[in-house]
């Protein structure tokens, strides 16, 4: 085995970290739950803000530079064509930045907005149906994709650009922090990283989970237990570690396409024989609320509180701070996954491209499913929320599906596309895990070393699924990526200052198309920050 490659340190610091935050919550899970919990009651309620400021920045920023002569810089030599096609680089970052919570939320999200609906709307009316149709897709939407995307900025231009075949976000930030990059600091923005996605994949296994397990339920008459969820998850895992073990081209770029075409099938079955019209009006409406009120929507906080004549209702931090953090734990992951698939395309490509073919993804899941799932309850064919009530997301996720035609065939590619789905999110997320723990990637990471983070993804989840604590770790997960914020600034002021610098420094400084003749020295590259243009 190849364990020179190996970063010990982040390596063993990262699995040290999982432990030291699972282990109490195995052994006290009643008291661990409650400091978890008044933590992150502490971060979403006094820190929502800069959560908040962070999305909002992201996306005004990758707007600035996509028509920036930054935006212009070419991801590999200049006459490189794209390393995938535009379908498969679409459906790769897709099912990374998304895996089969698309599923479980875009079918039911709906309901707690219509129950609960924001700017202290009365629930259940016709202002909160409104509403219920449109923030699925705002909280999915451009913004999300903009936290998704800035970490690839900086990741994609060190490694295609400036040939630096290491991925990590520490390296992205070298530019800033300078030499810490390789002490402690640069550790710990490392071990920061891949605990929050070890915690957030927890979350993505255990909403996958019991949805794929009540769809086998509905196809079998097996009982749902949690030794079949076990099962399940132990399947999932196989499957995705044996994509990963195949890697990129000829695992994680099949099962992603596969994927697409199975999510384009179902969803196109749903819209011609469920309602099309109001499916088709809905989502057209909602879509034009959320352009209507994207920056209200964006901002929106209840600084007054309970006085003044207003009611707190908790829905920001509740919904869209908790949102915000939980695509900002999983960021630099996707960056650093969108960066290594976008050899060949421009900056400006990779910004519009992720943004737009990620929204455009979860419209058509929120505006299909979820406007589905409303109609039934409305035109009264199905109590939508009566079930949910009763019976809990997961069962009324597939009894939704259920009601449509041939219902048992459609439940059965359902829950397939759910397990490939989360199949897709995994082995991309053990690819870029064995990628952040090593010293230096050639081509693709060490067998070995992809092939025990996609085992060690599923060990934790699995243990405290039994235990009851998968939530609490999500929930550490998103207090403990709470300095991904700052972190978050530190990339994009690292890519405007490299690559500003070396635009004024190429030949082609005014093409349409910027390609950066970056020589590699015998000193550090990052020495030419120090100098001053070429003339």
């Amino acid at each position: 085995m190849k364990t020179k490659l190996i970063d010990w340190p982040t390596f063993i610091g990262s699995f040290v970290l999982l432990l030291g935050v699972t282990l109490p919550l195995i052994f006290f899970p009643e008291t661990g739950k409650a400091w978890v919990g008044a933590a992150n009651e502490y971060m979403t309620s006094n820190f929502g803000m800069l959560y908040l400021a962070m999305g909002l920045g992201a996306f005004g920023f990758l707007i600035f530079i996509a028509f920036s002569k930054n935006g212009h810089i070419k991801l590999g030599r200049e006459d490189e064509e794209p390393e995938f096609s535009t379908f498969s680089w679409a459906a790769m970052l897709f099912a990374a930045g998304i895996g089969s919570s698309i599923l479980y939320w875009s079918v039911i999200e709906w309901v707690y907005y219509y129950e609960g609906p924001p700017f202290g709307l009365t629930p259940e009316s016709p202002e909160a149906i409104q509403w219920s149709t449109a923030y699925g897709m705002f909280h999915w939407g451009p913004i999300a994709w903009a936290i998704y995307t800035l970490p690839a900025l900086p990741i994609a231009y060190f490694f295609y650009v400036r040939k630096k075949s290491v991925l990590k976000v520490s390296e992205a930030v070298r530019p800033v922090i300078g030499k810490w990059a390789d002490g402690p600091l640069g550790k710990l923005i490392d071990i920061l990283f891949i605990f929050g996605l070890l915690g957030g994949a927890g979350t993505t296994l255990a909403l996958g989970t019991p949805m794929i397990a009540e769809g086998v339920n509905e196809l079998t008459g097996i009982p749902v237990t949690l030794g079949m969820q076990a099962v399940i998850m132990l399947i999932c895992t196989v499957i995705f570690a044996i994509s990963s073990y195949i890697g990129l081209k000829g695992g994680i770029k099949v099962l992603s396409d596969l994927n697409i075409w199975l999510a384009l099938g179902i969803l196109t079955f749903v819209l011609i024989f469920g309602p099309t019209r109001f499916i088709m009006e809905t989502t057209f409406n909602g879509v034009g609320i959320v352009m209507d009120n994207f920056f209200r929507m964006a901002t929106w906080m209840e600084p007054f509180g309970d006085f003044g004549g207003f009611t707190s209702t908790g829905f920001p931090e509740s919904w869209t701070v908790f949102y915000w953090a939980w695509w900002l734990v999983y960021a630099p992951f996707v960056g650093l996954f969108v960066a290594r698939i976008s050899r060949g395309r421009t900056i400006r490509n990779m910004i519009f491209g992720t943004m737009v073919y990620g929204t455009l993804g979860c419209i058509l899941f929120f505006g299909i499913l979820g406007n589905y799932g409303l109609y039934l309850h409305l035109s009264g064919t199905f109590d939508v929320v009566g079930y949910m009530a009763a019976n809990g997301p997961a069962p009324t996720i597939i009894a939704i599906i259920g009601q449509l035609p041939f219902g048992k065939v459609v439940i059965g590619v359902f829950t397939l596309l759910a397990i490939i789905f989360l199949a897709t999110t995994f082995d991309s997320s053990s690819y870029i895990l064995a990628s952040v723990t090593q010293k230096h990637v050639e081509d693709e990471p060490i067998v070995w070393n992809r092939l025990f983070w996609a085992f060690a993804l599923a060990i934790m989840p699995l243990t405290l699924m039994f235990l009851g604590g998968l939530e609490t770790l999500q929930t550490a997960s998103i207090v403990g990526g709470f300095p991904l914020i700052l972190i978050m600034f530190l990339l994009a002021w690292s890519f405007v200052r490299v690559s500003s610098r070396d635009i004024r420094a190429s030949d082609d400084y005014e093409s349409s198309t910027i390609h950066i003749k970056y020589r590699k020295r015998k000193k550090s590259p990052f020495d030419a920050l120090k100098e001053k243009p070429h003339d």
